[in-house]
């Protein structure tokens, strides 16, 4: 199965794309979406649009999974971050993608065995579980990649339960 994970961001919108089968689960293509700053709201949505339109197209995901948005202390960033979710829902409704999403616990407790790991031990084991030389940078990417990882897994479990 064919999974685009995503970390989403108006900055910066993390994306990984992975081939799951079985026990075994590799990096297709991954990478992030930047934005300037200095543009305008809309024209940087416009762009993570263009930006996931052409991933979905290329790598053509039969699934999809998407980390939930996390409401910390920041309101301005958590609806930045809103939004650019809604652009990543709207690219996968379009394409007739089904999803899930999780929360950045759930992601890693599920890649590293613990749910309130750092950021380098997500990068680091991201890195093992799909034999990468180097760990995908930004973190972003990383967490993408990690997103799939878990989404694959729970991807697989809901569609041997009958559910996906």
């Amino acid at each position: 199965m064919r999974v685009l994970g995503v970390d989403p961001g108006t900055a910066t919108l993390g994306w990984g794309i992975i081939d799951h089968q079985g026990s075994v689960t590799r990096a297709v293509a991954y990478g992030a979406l930047l934005t300037a700053a200095d543009l305008p709201p809309e024209v940087r949505l416009r762009e993570l649009y263009d930006g996931l339109v052409t991933i979905r197209d290329t790598y053509q995901p039969e699934a999809a999974a998407v980390e939930k948005l996390y409401f910390g202390q920041n309101s301005r960033t958590a609806l930045a971050v809103g939004q650019a979710r809604g652009i990543v829902l709207l690219v996968l409704a379009q394409g007739r993608i089904p999803y899930v999403e999780m929360s950045p616990a759930e992601v890693k407790q599920a890649v590293t065995g613990y749910g309130r790991a750092e950021k380098k031990q997500v990068q680091l084991m991201v890195q093992r579980l799909l034999g990468l030389k180097e760990y995908p940078k930004p973190d972003d990417v990383a967490d993408a990649l990690a997103i799939a990882i878990c989404g694959a897994e729970t991807l697989r479990f809901q569609k041997t339960s009958g559910v996906f």
